[in-house]
């Protein structure tokens, strides 16, 4: 199954570009090469460019933590849901057992990590475009827009998740 393959260095590189974002520029566009086999022919060096790279694959980087971390966290709450729940089990989804909302439980926590991998490789494949449009001479100019958008998205999903109750 190579596509899996895919999907893991994609999602991996996803998780990787936070810590490269504050790196060298022939280090940012060494890294998809060797990991992805994604070539970024570099353009002239731009300090403007650099920076806002840095800033806009951070952003999106720290966007991947986040949705890997929440994954982990629904996978774990969803296994261990026996010791995170309290007596009333009548408003729980397969409630009102503790069996039948356990399995329901554990089934999407362990069920939907496919999905939260396909966001991730997905992620991944968006951060190769923006070292293409921001730092590569043959890339389109919009990921930079996306990556705002994204990031500006992650931190209202970031703070939605602190306000929940």
């Amino acid at each position: 199954m190579p596509w899996i393959r895919v999907l893991l260095r994609y999602a991996a590189y996803a998780l990787w570009v936070l810590p490269l974002s504050i790196r060298r520029i022939a280090t940012r566009l060494r890294v998809p090469r060797r990991m992805l086999g994604e070539t970024v022919l570099p353009q002239r060096f731009s300090v403007a460019r650099s920076i806002l790279h840095s800033a806009l694959s951070g952003a999106v980087g720290l966007l991947a933590w986040f949705l890997a971390f929440l994954a982990v966290v629904a996978a774990l709450r969803g296994i261990g849901y026996p010791l995170v729940v309290d007596e009333n089990l009548e408003g729980s989804w397969g409630g009102p057992t503790l069996t039948g909302a356990w399995a329901v439980h554990a089934g999407l926590g362990v069920g939907l990590l496919p999905v939260w991998l396909l966001i991730l490789a997905g992620i991944g494949t968006f951060q190769v475009r923006l070292v293409r449009g921001l730092l590569g001479r043959n890339g389109p100019r919009w990921p930079a827009l996306v990556a705002l958008v994204l990031a500006t998205g992650g931190m209202l999903l970031f703070l939605a998740w602190l306000r929940q109750a």
